[in-house]
């Protein structure tokens, strides 16, 4: 019952919740202190900021690939099966997935150093976790079809991808604005993982061919893992079924939040380069670290090869003795040559590294440029701690996946209008979309900052239709330079 209970979680978290983790839109966004987080090299115009908890910052993306809620269960008089067929079976590819991705800010703070006003330290704790699925296309069209009209078929289970997790993350960076080129940055972090569930890398195969003693031959080949951590102690509490399972859930992963569980070390650095007076290049790598799982550890492992060609049984007297025993004879066989087994051995599993770089393009004459009136005294506008008025640019994010590296490439324009609003527009192609249209604003009523960032707009006017949806927001408090 466990085992499929262990199926069920991992479908259940692959189809509901891993995009491909972009924040496109709060990518050098620097008015908004939380672009930070996805390059420690970004401009810092603060003398400190503080986030509001718990609502400083909240994100999450969901996204299908090759195929919509729409696309199966729209109303439009054609059966279902047929659409799955033709939808799902036929159409989406193993490189095809499923999935979510989400991160929830604990806290997140920064503030210059008064002895080196240069450097600028940022600190802060979040959750994140994401999954995805990939389609296993061979297997599903066995599991549709079946094997008797796919002779010599060889069906790969290679298409067994998925992956998912919950991390905690306490974070410290430095900032630092070498000169009036080159502002550069390093964050460590320590990760806490809650639970972790990873199959990929798998391979084997099973055809079906003509048989000798029999009509038909079954081979299996197989070497498949399945790596888990922290999901067992979860399947008990939820099978106890009792009055207290959501309290008893909440305890377990609040104290896995809170470094209980299995922990990590990992860095993440990054740049802004000045190449000329509107020219700018940034670049990050994010997340270069890893986890060492040893606690609540349960791998699942099926390695072996075998042949069938089904029960042999020789005519006429085996008619009289045909028995269960049988039946269990071949089964026996095939769980002797291909064990399924468990085992509780720790694994270390790498972080997903994400690329971010971009090139932007700054033009127009900021307005409000404070004169210097020769008085001693050193005027103060809060223009002075932005160096646009418009921008323009392009983006580029890469993030390692099971299956090889996935990019998203995005072109934006940035407008400030005043002191107090500034906007940004992105259009991104990547495998979810090719008609992804962002746009993202950022407020600052006196010291209070609000920021609001929405992706592939054109997408909720039919949102069972659309492939992908993202949002991002939060608050902050921020003290300006010269403030």
């Amino acid at each position: 019952m466990k085992n499929v209970k262990l199926v069920l979680f991992v479908i259940l978290m692959g189809m509901a919740v891993s995009h491909a983790q972009n924040k496109q839109l709060l990518y050098d966004f620097y008015e908004i202190p939380q672009s930070l987080i996805l390059n420690p090299g970004v401009k810092t115009p603060y003398k400190w900021h503080t986030g509001i908890p718990v609502l400083s910052g909240f994100s999450f993306q969901v996204g299908t690939s090759g195929v919509t809620v729409n696309d199966l269960f729209a109303e439009d008089g054609i059966d279902f099966t047929t659409k799955f067929r033709d939808k799902v079976i036929n159409s989406l590819s193993q490189n095809d997935d499923f999935g979510y991705s989400g991160q929830l800010e604990i806290f997140n703070a920064g503030f210059r150093s008064v002895k080196n006003p240069k450097d600028y330290y940022s600190f802060g704790a979040y959750g994140e976790g994401f999954a995805s699925i990939f389609w296993p296309k061979d297997l599903a069209i066995l599991a549709f079809e079946g094997n008797a009209n796919n002779l010599n078929r060889r069906f790969d289970f290679n298409d067994l991808s998925t992956q998912g997790e919950a991390v905690s993350v306490l974070h410290f960076g430095i900032n630092r604005k070498v000169n009036d080129k080159w502002t550069i940055g390093a964050r460590a972090k320590i990760y806490s993982s809650v639970y972790e569930f990873k199959s990929t890398s798998n391979s084997g195969y099973f055809v079906t061919t003509q048989g000798e003693d029999n009509i038909l031959r079954n081979t299996v080949v197989a070497d498949v893992t399945m790596r888990t951590s922290g999901v067992e102690e979860i399947l008990d509490i939820i099978d106890d079924d009792t009055g207290s399972t959501q309290a008893d859930l909440a305890k377990l992963l609040l104290s896995r939040s809170l470094f209980g569980g299995n922990l990590g070390l990992g860095f993440d650095l990054g740049f802004t380069h000045k190449l000329n007076e509107n020219s700018f290049l940034t670049a990050s790598l994010l997340d270069l670290g890893f986890i060492y799982h040893t606690k609540d550890i349960k791998n699942y492992t099926l390695n072996g090869a075998a042949s069938n060609e089904g029960i042999e049984i020789r005519l006429p007297e085996d008619l009289t003795n045909l028995s269960n025993d049988i039946w269990q004879d071949l089964v026996d066989d095939f769980e002797r040559l291909i064990p399924f087994e468990t085992n509780d051995e720790s694994y270390i599993s790498l972080r997903p590294i994400k690329l971010n770089v971009s090139y932007r393009y700054n033009f127009g004459q900021q307005r409000d440029k404070p004169e210097n009136c020769d008085c001693g005294i050193k005027p103060v506008n809060r223009t002075e701690n932005f160096d646009y008025k418009n921008a323009l640019g392009a983006h580029l994010f890469v993030i390692n996946r099971p299956r090889g590296p996935q990019a998203a490439l995005t072109a934006f324009y940035q407008k400030r209008l005043g002191k107090v609003l500034a906007l940004k527009t992105t259009y991104t192609a990547d495998k979810y979309t090719l008609t992804n249209i962002g746009l993202g604003l950022n407020l600052q009523v006196g010291p209070i900052n609000f920021y609001i960032l929405g992706d592939n707009l054109l997408g909720y006017q039919n949102i069972p239709a659309s492939n992908y949806a993202s949002l991002q927001f939060g608050f902050n408090i921020i003290s300006w330079n010269g403030n």
